[in-house]
């Protein structure tokens, strides 16, 4: 068991609390509870708090000024705020005021579990250790829709993988020298941030600002404000000025995740910043120049959006100066394998629990399963089998029926052509380690060498 966290919920009704309070006293947390945000802000000062759990209409004061006066209290807390349909728009402006994240209602305990992780793992420390009164605090965007990173660069995504991945990470360092803006095309799920990520690590940017904004997670008015900021009083509610993403990503890189999915409207206006280097927000008079990098990203048929009428073509040929196609996994099998050993190590480390190997008809299962959930569905499933796992390996009944063999929507690929991508997998990542010096590979495999000079042959290696 992890160790437990003090959590405070804070809603006025008592079946919801009594819900919430049994599950997490379940878990093994200490759970405290208030009716309503002058209750609240009494038992922050209590005793110590690591996670709010507060809904977003209460009353009284509601949930966004119960953010932004424990904030100017002094709070370090998470919080995390809960809403029902129809009042997003409250909880992204409780973020605004500090709030780390937002749960819509009926909450579903998985993604109740995952924020419970990410504060464990400190991850929800940086948005609100400031005093509530400086900018950073008051000009905080929502991490559910926008991120920001450092300058470190990340880990690299393309480690240990096969050609085609190579071929496109020698692509992105490439690309990554110049200013071009960027389309970065793939399934859900194949690591289109990961690649924008290196292009910017990578740029003579990376030592500016990178932020990124989910173009699909808020609604139009809330994104333009976002995008473009606002003077105060530019509309009802703006009661003080907001710098927008483009100007605060100055001199370093925005990413515009799920470009496919923003209105034809904001399209427009996005179009016009692309093309005069400016940006103007809402009620301000004058237009202001801007230095950034815009990479954009989508799992969207941008030219069949184009013909359809749902996306601008003088947009599109605007955003796609350089093209970037994330294969999907289920076409670079050779990649699974040392995806596998990564993700395994990662989820091991997340979870603070034992290292798990695979087994034999675990580690085929996978490579014949077609994953249409790609990367993202591939370290799901291995970290929920590492968790399920009872014994000293991960074996295949571990696994969900679909990738077991049994019914499911995801096709199986034949044997025969996992044993071969599995078996071209394992002979790449020997020749690599031994530095191509095949005798030692051959050792390495336990093959004669020569079985091993056929098979370099056989696959073209």
């Amino acid at each position: 068991m992890s160790e437990p966290l003090d959590l405070l919920v804070v809603d006025d009704e008592p079946n919801q609390r009594k819900m919430l309070r049994d599950y997490l006293v379940e878990q093994g947390h200490r759970v405290r509870e208030a009716g309503e945000a002058e209750e609240a802000l009494r038992s922050l000062e209590s005793g110590p708090t690591d996670l709010v759990l507060t809904d977003v209409r209460l009353p009284g004061a509601d949930g966004v000024e119960l953010v932004r006066r424990a904030r100017k209290n002094g709070s370090d807390a998470a919080f995390l705020v809960m809403t029902a349909y129809g009042t997003v728009e409250n909880a992204i402006e409780a973020m605004r005021a500090g709030a780390y994240d937002y749960l819509t209602k009926p909450i579903r305990l998985d993604d109740l579990d995952e924020a419970l992780r990410r504060v464990r793992r400190k991850d929800a420390d940086a948005p609100h250790k400031s005093d509530a009164n400086t900018p950073t605090a008051q000009n905080a965007p929502g991490k559910a829709a926008i991120e920001t990173s450092g300058v470190a660069e990340p880990e690299d995504p393309f480690e240990d993988l096969g050609p085609a991945m190579i071929k496109l990470r020698d692509l992105v360092d490439r690309v990554a020298k110049t200013d071009a803006t960027v389309l970065i095309r793939g399934e859900s799920g194949v690591g289109k941030e990961k690649i924008a990520d290196r292009l910017h690590a990578k740029s003579h940017r990376a030592r500016g600002p990178y932020l990124k904004i989910n173009c699909a997670a808020l609604p139009d008015p809330l994104l333009e404000a976002e995008l473009f900021g606002h003077e105060k009083g530019a509309y009802t509610g703006a009661d003080r000025e907001r710098e927008g993403l483009f100007a605060a990503a100055n001199g370093g890189t925005l990413l515009l995740d799920e470009i496919g999915d923003m209105s034809k409207s904001l399209q427009v206006k996005l179009l016009r910043v692309l093309q005069e280097r400016e940006v103007r927000p809402l009620g301000a008079r004058e237009a202001t120049p801007i230095d950034v990098r815009v990479v954009c990203a989508t799992h969207r048929d941008l030219l069949a959006r184009v013909s359809e009428g749902s996306f601008r073509e003088d947009l599109y040929y605007r955003l796609n100066v350089v093209d970037l196609w994330v294969p999907p996994l289920r076409d670079r099998v050779e990649d699974i394998a040392p995806l596998t050993d990564r993700l395994l190590r990662h989820a091991a480390d997340r979870n603070a629990v034992a290292h798990r190997s695979l087994s034999p008809d675990a580690r085929t299962g996978l490579m014949t399963y077609a994953f249409p959930g790609n990367v993202r569905e591939l370290a799901n499933l291995l970290e929920r089998a590492l968790i399920l796992a009872e014994g000293p390996e991960i074996t295949v009944d571990d696994f969900p029926i679909a990738l077991r063999g049994g019914s499911g929507e995801a096709p199986a690929r034949t044997l025969p052509g996992a044993v071969e991508a599995l078996e071209k997998s394992w002979i790449r990542r020997a020749l690599a380690e031994t530095g191509g010096v095949r005798a030692r590979a051959a050792r390495k495999l336990g093959l004669p060498e020569r079985v091993l000079r056929y098979k370099i042959r056989k696959y073209d290696l």
